[in-house]
């Protein structure tokens, strides 16, 4: 019989909790006054600023051109751009869901919408043609909400006619985000056949209590299939979203979902935390009591022993929330340095410009970010009156793009350097930096720092050291999820 030991030592205080399943021991440590201590409310950092920290007094759809013009001029054009379709409508809703969604079954808005964003993308291929360039396209990414909501031949028409504008990159990256419960065949063979290579398919939990709370009834037979049917069409990378935290979560119930999962192999996975976010306006978390989440120490035992697990099925560890195997792009991007973070998430390679097509997609020019409108019916309007539909932005300061690039190093390097011409930005940040060091998770030389394996589970309170703007803005509200 195999046993694996397997240990993570925070301090001395430690609480060692033991789970025996089938050949393996998993003995994990957990410090639950660290846990206890770095629990806080922390962002993500998709972005830096964060959105709630943008000035948006001080932006306007005017400067946000300007900035894509600057991008644009700027960008090299063997590099490319990326593109992020927004698409919201759901059947039904997923209480655990904190997108944007429009829930409907009404399907004769699918064709209304998409000409919607051919109209906006047409006001954005403007930019590129009074600079006389031709847009090149590097990665297009479909999200929602639902995309295959929508049917084939719409989804077709839709990429099709983007198609007839773009030049496409040498080695371009599509992708799409399947639910499992009404990808069709067709589905995946439509985007196959005009070049998507990846797909994403939601799968949250198997568990049927868990399922029942969070209103994602879906049987692990139909996760199988579509799964198998994206190998059998040619698909080099299937992904499987998975959430730990939920309500009524056990490690046990964890357990039996990442076997379940790992049964069929997925060429990587993402490992979320349930972000429960209640209070933000729209979000539907609210079919279930507070009581039902486990927290803290026990949350953060289905991660640990979730990792263990995976890393002992063949899966590494990708920055944060994310696992992958040694074949898929994003395990090689990481390993020559070129993994990238935006508001897509991970990707393997990055583009200066990133613009988000639909209702309340997020563009980032490098230099600025802009959110759409965040109904259909406003974004809608705002597109046929001719105008960008961007209803907020944050243009980026030289601090912002100097703190930016440091915590977008710790989210996908996992170090960072400080630059001794801007010390009088770094001595403070560097300075406060002493207490993650003392609690085991970076580590500090003069001009250099690296998050320690123990401290990786702790990445966003990393982060979080640099992140200037929240730090002399402490949030009197709820605004992140917890980070724990």
């Amino acid at each position: 019989m195999l046993f694996l030991f397997l240990s993570v030592f925070y301090s001395q205080n430690v609480t060692h909790v033991i789970f025996i399943r089938k050949q393996a021991t998993y003995f994990c440590t957990m410090n639950r006054s660290l846990i206890s201590k770095y629990n806080v409310q922390g962002p993500r950092y998709t972005s830096y600023p964060t959105v709630p920290y943008w000035d948006e007094a001080l932006f306007s759809g005017e400067q946000w051109e300007t900035t894509v013009i600057q991008s644009i001029r700027e960008s090299n054009q063997q590099e490319g751009i990326s593109v992020y379709i927004h698409l919201p409508f759901c059947e039904q809703l997923c209480t655990f869901c904190a997108c944007h969604k429009r829930i409907t079954k009404q399907h004769q808005f699918e064709r209304p919408y998409i000409e919607t964003i051919l109209k906006e993308w047409q006001l954005y291929l403007k930019l590129f043609q009074e600079n006389n360039q031709t847009p090149v396209l590097k990665e297009l990414h479909l999200g929602g909400g639902t995309p295959t909501f929508f049917s084939p031949g719409n989804l077709r028409f839709l990429v099709e006619e983007l198609f007839a504008t773009v030049a496409i990159a040498e080695h371009p990256e599509f992708s799409f985000e399947g639910h499992p419960n009404n990808t069709t065949y067709e589905h995946l063979q439509t985007l196959f056949d005009l070049g998507f290579t990846r797909v994403s398919f939601g799968v949250q939990d198997y568990d049927p209590v868990i399922q029942q709370a969070i209103n994602r009834i879906q049987p692990f037979e139909q996760v199988e299939r579509v799964t198998k049917w994206a190998r059998e069409i040619g698909y080099k990378s299937v992904s499987h979203d998975l959430v730990f935290g939920l309500p009524f979560h056990t490690w046990e119930k964890m357990e039996q979902t990442i076997r379940k999962t790992l049964g069929l192999q997925p060429d990587r996975l993402a490992f979320y935390s349930y972000a429960h976010v209640p209070w933000v306006k729209g979000v539907g978390q609210r079919g279930f009591s507070e009581a039902d989440l486990p927290k803290g120490t026990e949350k953060r035992i289905l991660y640990e022993n979730g990792k263990l697990l995976l890393e002992e099925l063949g899966y590494f560890e990708i920055g944060m929330d994310h696992f992958s195997l040694v074949h898929d792009d994003l395990y090689l991007a990481m390993q020559e340095n070129r993994l990238h973070r935006n508001f897509m998430g991970y990707t393997s390679g990055a583009t200066q410009l990133m613009i988000g097509l639909g209702m309340s997609a997020i563009s980032d020019s490098w230099y600025a970010f802009a959110q759409n409108e965040k109904s259909v019916e406003a974004y809608q309007c705002r597109v046929e009156k001719g105008k960008l539909p961007v209803f907020r932005g944050h243009l980026l300061t030289q601090e912002d793009l100097i703190i930016r690039q440091q915590i977008l190093n710790i989210m996908c390097r996992l170090e960072t350097s400080r630059n001794s011409e801007y010390s009088n930005l770094f001595g403070p940040i560097w300075d406060q930096l002493h207490e993650l060091e003392q609690d085991g998770l970076i580590e500090l030389s003069e001009n250099n720092l690296k998050v320690t394996e123990s401290g990786r589970a702790f990445i966003r309170n990393v982060a979080m050291a640099f992140d200037k703007r929240m730090l002399e803005r402490s949030p009197e509200t709820q605004l992140f999820s917890s980070v724990v």
